[in-house]
């Protein structure tokens, strides 16, 4: 369990800001890059401070839920975007969507000096040796990781990207990726449909390229089962070869 502070909050886009987090805690955190997940703790409206686990081992979860909601931090789950050891310092990127959901309310007001704090999770970005080239699908909620999964890749990577967003705004234009990388953004621009459905059907109409790949998907729950069901259904690829998350479903909010 790690103890920070909030350093610096950058709004990227319409739909997307920038928590910096920093603090001497950190010289435990080991960079792992890629999509590297930590839980999230920060505090509820109203908490003066934040009452973080004393367990960094699977009793956590449960000391959190026994605290009364007083005194109990959110929890989410969220990628590191980039890490600065040298400064202490580790970059989370938001979705924001008003104050539907407790994350996107904190980090649209989140202070520096504010309280936060991390528990690695590790990635799941894990490629075969024998993959000829990579999909990577997401909707806005899974762009942070395939942000940083580019950023870290080797220049020698081939992979075909498909980024939906919610509006065109939120498109990157400065993403660092190596030469064999083509991005597809699909900005939904208030089709009114719910996320990772454009992204879903974009990928099942699209001409792939050949050979054997690995697929990595995540997003709301739809997304990543839908794609890998049309994968293995209908292209034939082992399951084996397919990375599927579901951050987060519509219509639900997560436990705690």
């Amino acid at each position: 369990m790690i103890t920070l502070e909030v350093v610096g909050n950058t709004r990227l886009s319409p739909h997307f800001t920038t928590v910096t987090l920093g603090g001497p805690e950190l010289e435990s955190l080991r960079p792992m890059g890629f999509d590297q997940t930590v839980r999230l703790f920060f505090p509820r409206e109203g908490q003066t401070g934040l009452r973080m686990p004393t367990l960094s081992n699977e009793a956590w979860m449960a000391q959190v839920l026994l605290l009364p909601k007083s005194r109990r931090p959110w929890v989410r789950n969220y990628t590191i975007r980039r890490v600065r050891p040298e400064a202490h310092e580790v970059d989370i990127e938001f979705v924001l969507h008003g104050d539907t959901s407790p994350a996107s309310a904190w980090a649209t007001r989140a202070k520096p000096g504010e309280p936060a704090g991390i528990f690695d999770m590790g990635i799941s970005y894990l490629p075969p040796s024998g993959a000829s080239w990579h999909l990577l699908v997401g909707d806005e909620s899974a762009l942070p990781a395939i942000m940083a999964i580019l950023e870290h890749a080797p220049a020698s990577l081939v992979a075909e990207v498909f980024l939906e967003v919610p509006e065109s705004a939120d498109i990157r234009g400065d993403v660092r990726h190596p030469p064999g990388v083509r991005i597809h953004w699909l900005p939904r621009d208030g089709a009114g449909t719910i996320p990772g459905e454009l992204a879903l059907e974009t990928v099942r109409r699209a001409a792939l390229p050949a050979g054997r790949f690995y697929t990595w998907a995540a997003g709301e729950s739809r997304l990543p089962t839908g794609l890998r069901r049309h994968l293995v259904n209908d292209r034939g690829t082992p399951k084996g070869d397919i990375a599927f998350l579901g951050y987060w479903r519509h219509g639900r909010s997560s436990p705690g």
